[in-house]
């Protein structure tokens, strides 16, 4: 699957929008899992279903917390679409437990912004073959 220029500016504009809509406070992430130019997911990092929204508790993150990427995993895991050949767009880089989801899941491409704290989540897709890409702010 070959992503045009624009559309992952696009998409990743789309993963910044859906990052709004978590209610953590420290670090507001969006994901967006795109497959045939089509949008077959979305996430931002929060609480699960049905529980309150504060993610943190004194500037800590809760560990019942869901990533962005998990949460969009998730959804899709809960859907018709399969993952298998899709890309994601994420507005920060993949933390490990996330990049192991992101290639059992079939996405074979990585888009993100900005990085976070570690690169292990970067090295191990790019060590299983996973398109990873760095989308500059400048690009969007």
């Amino acid at each position: 699957m070959f992503i045009k220029h624009k559309h992952k500016q696009a998409h990743m504009q789309a993963a910044h929008i859906y990052a709004k809509c978590s209610t953590a406070v420290r670090l507001n992430v969006g994901a967006l899992i795109v497959k045939d130019d089509r949008i077959i997911s979305i996430g931002y990092n929060g609480m699960p279903s049905g529980w309150d929204n504060v993610c943190e508790h004194n500037n800590k993150s809760r560990p019942e917390v869901l990533h962005a990427e998990s949460n969009a995993i998730a959804k899709l895991a809960r859907s018709s679409e399969s993952g298998e050949d899709s890309a994601i767009f994420i507005t920060h880089s993949p933390c490990l437990d996330c990049a192991k989801m992101i290639y059992q899941s079939g996405i074979t491409q990585v888009y993100y912004g900005q990085e976070y704290r570690s690169k292990d989540g970067v090295d191990f897709l790019k060590k299983c073959n996973v398109t990873v890409e760095q989308l500059s702010v400048e690009e969007l």
